[in-house]
């Protein structure tokens, strides 16, 4: 509990900042999310469960919403689901999507994805816009064609593109854009790439393992109902589920770009940092510590009626008594870990510091 303390007081300290407010608009023409119109928003998923098919709308949202299973008395669901797919709402005689998809915001065009084999998203765009001073990515994905190119500049409502059903898992019937909103974890990503995988990254830091999501619907019912929202006040809103302490080993690459994150920057000599998550593993804020760690530690947990392996995407495991991180989860953390300015990793981070 002694990061929620500290958390909060630095956040009333420092939150508040004069800050642009948000204005989004929606990446397609259905609006039911904000109208409370939920299942003819979000596209149904095809679920199978103990020998009983359904179709929930409930698994196009974002978060724990898919795989289910039973734990004991409780049915939990297992796989988290990083943004929202959105249905169509026009289609032509042969049933195919109609649908524009949109930039929600001004922005610069940083990847597009024009082979649809290179991504389980098939065909997708990724923009990046500048909220407070940070830069943050939306993803619009399975689409059936793309209209720009990158680094070009759209605006807010601009087309990317049209709503398919390129990649993997669904097809017409299923037709919807995954959209998602992002913040970049490491411009080191390659480095780490080529220490953990062998095959070819085809797209770039901008790759989906290098982003997480917040959750989309949040942002958007926040927005409703205060028209002065900020994306560092959406952040600051944001209670921790875990926190992970770790060795410094130099300035985190996430805080070149999100420097507002950093609770107490102006604080003495911090050994380590404290960094926390939601409970997906978006990281929402960092505090310097004078903790001596020689290995990443998990520092704070919220209390959990399942193991931590079922609710926090693969990088916990155990109990509030006994949390660990998983082996998913120490290589999230050694991504999260690489100072901005980095030499050329060996197969660890914990090698060269």
């Amino acid at each position: 509990m002694r990061f929620f303390s500290a958390w909060m007081l630095l956040v009333f300290l420092v939150g508040g900042a004069s800050a642009q407010p948000l204005r989004l608009v929606l990446p397609t023409d259905n609006e039911g999310m904000l109208t409370g119109d939920e299942p003819s928003f979000y596209q149904y998923t095809n679920r199978n469960f103990q020998g009983r098919r359904s179709y929930p709308w409930q698994g196009g949202q974002y978060g724990f919403v898919r795989n289910q299973r039973e734990v004991g008395s409780r049915i939990v669901f297992t796989r988290f689901h990083e943004g929202v797919d959105i249905r169509p709402v026009r289609r032509d005689a042969n049933q195919e999507p109609l649908d524009e998809v949109r930039a929600i915001d001004r922005g610069q065009v940083v990847h597009v994805n024009d082979v649809e084999r290179h991504s389980n998203y098939g065909l997708y765009v990724v923009v990046e816009h500048w909220w407070d001073g940070a830069p943050f990515y939306t993803l619009y994905a399975h689409l059936a064609e793309t209209d720009v190119e990158p680094n070009t500049w759209v605006e807010r409502g601009q087309k990317l593109g049209r709503m398919g059903y390129t990649g993997v898992g669904i097809n017409r019937t299923r037709a919807h854009t995954h959209f998602e909103i992002n913040v970049l974890l490491s411009r080191r990503f390659q480095i780490w790439y080529d220490a953990n995988y062998n095959d070819e990254n085809w797209h770039g830091i901008h790759n989906g393992i290098n982003m997480a999501g917040l959750s989309v619907p949040d942002l958007y019912l926040r927005l409703q109902e205060d028209s002065t929202l900020t994306i560092r006040d959406f952040f600051e809103e944001q209670e921790p589920f875990f926190s992970v302490t770790v060795p410094n080993i130099g300035r985190l690459d996430l805080l070149e770009r999100y420097p507002w994150m950093w609770r107490n920057a102006d604080q003495g000599e911090q050994t380590s940092w404290e960094i926390a998550f939601s409970q997906s593993g978006l990281p929402l804020g960092v505090l310097g510590s004078g903790r001596v760690v020689m290995r990443p530690v998990v520092s704070m947990t919220q209390p959990s009626a399942v193991a931590y392996n079922y609710n926090t995407n693969g990088l916990l495991s155990g109990t509030a008594d006994v949390p660990a991180l998983t082996e998913r989860g120490e290589r999230y953390i050694e991504l999260l870990m690489i100072p901005a300015e980095a030499p050329v990793l060996p197969r660890s981070v914990y090698e060269w510091w």
